[in-house]
């Protein structure tokens, strides 16, 4: 039988190892799983790569994270923001490093890696310093440069409701990247709302297959 249950958000995250590259979604606090990143908090894993659309806000979530120091390097598009403070202090003391991608390239590396797609050309950022090293070339008398995919060890997202098979539904736009990081990641760990018995999803409404999911725990479930 299929359950894809984790005891607790301790248990769901416990493997994360030193190193590793985590994508967490999230468009700044919409859709980000605070549950399960407190509980990696707690778990202790060390330089990791974090794929986010944001580099923290205020003192919770990933900006906790990346105060603890545990981020080595964060790929994402909106670094900066009036909350960043963890985030740029650390940016200006050379303890973190940046990969800085537009926000549509970013999505767009996330879904070529879930969709097994070796890379493609993108005409944002070319002519600046973020196309600086990479392929160029001309197409249809426009401009391109060549983005490659972005492959992850663990996905951490939120989701409003997910079954034991990992099938979920979103709460509208805190769905952003949840979908394509879900994809992108060798295991998925979804954090929800609300658990529902295998039927009562409407097929036609799951956004993410349970195929792409790997562990689901309940956002208040403690060891």
């Amino acid at each position: 039988m299929i359950n894809k249950i984790s005891e607790s958000l301790q248990s769901a995250v416990s493997d994360i190892h030193d190193g590793a590259t985590v994508m967490i979604g999230g468009f700044g606090n919409a859709g980000m799983p605070s549950a399960l990143i407190d509980a990696l908090l707690e778990q202790g894993a060390r330089g990791l790569t974090i794929v986010n659309n944001n580099a923290g806000n205020g003192d919770t979530g990933l900006a906790a994270l990346i105060k603890a120091k545990r981020v080595r390097k964060i790929i994402c598009s909106f670094p900066r923001q009036v909350d960043s403070h963890h985030f740029d202090a650390l940016y200006r003391a050379g303890e973190i490093e940046l990969e800085l991608t537009p926000q549509g390239n970013l999505a767009e590396r996330i879904r070529a890696a879930g969709a097994g797609i070796g890379g493609f050309f993108s005409p944002t950022g070319y002519g600046t310093l973020l196309a600086e090293g990479k392929e160029t070339r001309l197409i249809d008398g426009r401009n391109y440069v060549f983005e490659t995919p972005i492959h992850a060890d663990f996905a951490l997202i939120k989701a409003l409701r997910g079954d034991r098979w990992g099938n979920l539904v979103y709460r509208k736009t805190a769905r952003n990247f949840g979908p394509v990081m879900a994809m992108a990641a060798k295991c998925t760990i979804a954090q929800v709302v609300e658990l529902v018995e295998l039927g009562e999803l409407d097929p036609e409404a799951i956004v993410t297959p349970g195929i792409f999911v790997q562990r689901v725990v309940l956002e208040g479930k403690q060891a």
